[in-house]
């Protein structure tokens, strides 16, 4: 179901230059009629700001402004404080906060029609449940929903029973409080119910998404915030949440072409339309993603290198045996020639036996070092932590508390884990004294890394000093030295990309570092 939505979603952005040129044609219309005498040009404004409103901010904001003048130069406080709204409403689009309680603190409530007052309490609901995702503040946000969820009663007690309206701010209601754990039947009945148009549709989908966070419920979400992202389209919604919602939901699930896709073309549509913080939150995560999409590259070229690199040996290794059987055919009667096979067969076992040799006395001395190495310090560490178990225990008995506490704060983790790393170094370079050298010979010469006194290793050093260990899981190194699993394989990563050799010939030379 996922992929097929998302191929419908795909062919429809395909189709955005045609949506917009029937928008634009049909805005070119109203801006014609603005030159007939005989028109309302009230009426034209107010049509051409709904027009422009989720498309282009700044076209929408010039006539919503146009608009409220007309309407203050005729003295009519009904579409003034209509005027108003919408200019409030558009600029929330935009994420100006400020500027659009500046325009609603500016209009009497009591002085509004029920329709209008309903559109107030709409807003005001939408600005601060927008406020509080924008500071995201355990201080604040809290407020602001409480805020948000009162204009929500004030608006649904304005509603008509059994209204669109009705279900609309019941099902928004459930959304900005939380209560997203049931199925969203107000938002269904919409759909099934209410003739509504391709924007509101819109709307109601990405809202219905908020009901389906879960991990099992992923192919849900994917299809409501797809099938709203077409809608939005076919109405050349260029203020639009669902192409980013998508994205994100993809990028979680590794679909990273996906997410690369739809955030791109959500970025789109953000400048165009000139919603400047949304531009912000997705090109804070645009480059998340492109470099996911590139590592994923690089791990693909990599087992693409490895299996092309595997067929290779084992094509070489058919083609030898098959030639050594032939012959062997040929020089059946040859025995000195089977005589000659069987000795370099034996000289290839003697050299396998000394490299297995050679190999166990370097395990040999590895294992020596480190079990003495470890079993040093924590000898240490355990007649450390007798002492200031015994002065401890001897203070809280004589009463002294504050200078037990003190004892205790004297026990300094970072101090400690720094020794760990300097004494691991120390036995390391101590066993593989050449190993810097080693790495450093496969790096250009501004690119090495030399461990500035007194340090004996870097990070990256480090890294590559317990992958000749043979520690090699990338998991189990970032625990050892407590960084992120992507910020060891960045440093590998990077290193490897330095390298004068292959990230396989440079493994390979790390691994053959000589034991003293």
């Amino acid at each position: 179901m996922p992929d097929s939505i998302l191929n419908d979603l795909k062919q429809e952005l395909l189709k955005k230059e045609e949506y917009d040129k029937v928008k634009l044609s049909k805005i070119k219309r109203l801006k014609n009629m603005l030159t007939a005498q005989s028109v309302n040009n009230s009426e034209i404004y107010a049509a051409l700001f709904n027009e422009y409103e989720y498309y282009k901010f700044d076209s929408a904001f010039v006539y919503g402004t146009k608009l409220l003048n007309f309407s203050i130069s005729q003295g009519n406080r009904v579409l003034v404080n209509q005027s108003k709204i919408k200019l409030a409403s558009l600029l929330l689009h935009a994420g100006l906060f400020k500027e659009t309680f500046d325009y609603l603190k500016e209009i009497n409530t009591s002085d509004l029609d029920i329709k209008t007052r309903y559109d107030f309490y709409c807003l005001r609901s939408g600005a601060y449940s927008n406020l509080s995702i924008y500071n995201n503040d355990t201080n604040f946000s809290p407020e602001y929903v409480k805020k948000a969820i009162s204009n929500l009663d004030s608006a649904i007690a304005l509603c008509k029973p059994n209204s669109f309206e009705l279900r609309f701010m019941r099902g928004n209601k459930r959304v900005i409080s939380g209560q997203t754990e049931q199925p969203p039947k107000e938002f269904r009945e919409i759909l099934e119910q209410d003739t509504i148009s391709l924007h509101y549709r819109a709307r109601i989908l990405t809202a219905m998404a908020a009901f389906y966070l879960k991990e099992k419920d992923h192919d849900e979400r994917v299809r409501l915030l797809a099938e709203s992202a077409i809608c939005d389209i076919r109405s050349s919604t260029k203020e639009t949440l669902a192409t980013l919602l998508l994205a994100e939901e993809l990028f979680y699930q590794g679909d990273l072409q996906n997410a690369y896709l739809f955030i791109q073309h959500s970025r789109d549509d953000a400048g165009f339309y000139g919603n400047r913080l949304r531009k912000l939150k997705i090109e804070s995560i645009l480059p998340e993603i492109a470099t996911q999409i590139n590592l994923s590259t690089q791990r693909q070229k990599d087992r693409m290198f490895n299996y092309l690199l595997y067929t290779s040996l084992i094509t070489i290794i058919i083609s030898l045996v098959l030639s050594m059987i032939f012959i062997q055919l040929k020089k059946l009667k040859v025995k000195e020639q089977i005589i000659e096979d069987k000795n370099n067969e034996l000289e290839d076992i003697n050299r396998h036996i000394l490299t297995t040799n050679e190999k166990l006395r370097e395990y040999a001395t590895v294992t020596e070092k480190y079990i003495g190495f470890f079993f040093d310090l924590i000898s240490g560490y355990i007649i450390k932590l007798d002492k200031q178990k015994k002065s401890v225990e001897r203070k809280i008995m004589t009463g002294r508390y504050k200078d037990a506490l003190d004892t205790l704060n004297e026990i300094n983790i970072k101090k400690e884990r720094k020794l760990l790393f300097n004494t691991f170094d120390q036995v390391f370079i101590s066993i593989f004294p050449n190993f810097v050298e080693v790495l450093n010979s496969m790096l250009p010469p501004n690119d090495r890394i030399w461990p500035k006194s007194p340090e004996l290793l870097t990070t990256e050093l480090r890294i590559f000093a317990l992958i000749r260990l043979g520690i090699t899981d990338t998991d189990s190194i970032a625990k050892i030295l407590e960084y992120s699993v992507n910020t060891i394989y960045i440093y590998k990563m990077r290193i490897k990309a330095k390298s004068t050799l292959s990230a396989e010939a440079f493994d390979h030379a790390i691994m053959n570092v000589k034991a003293v």
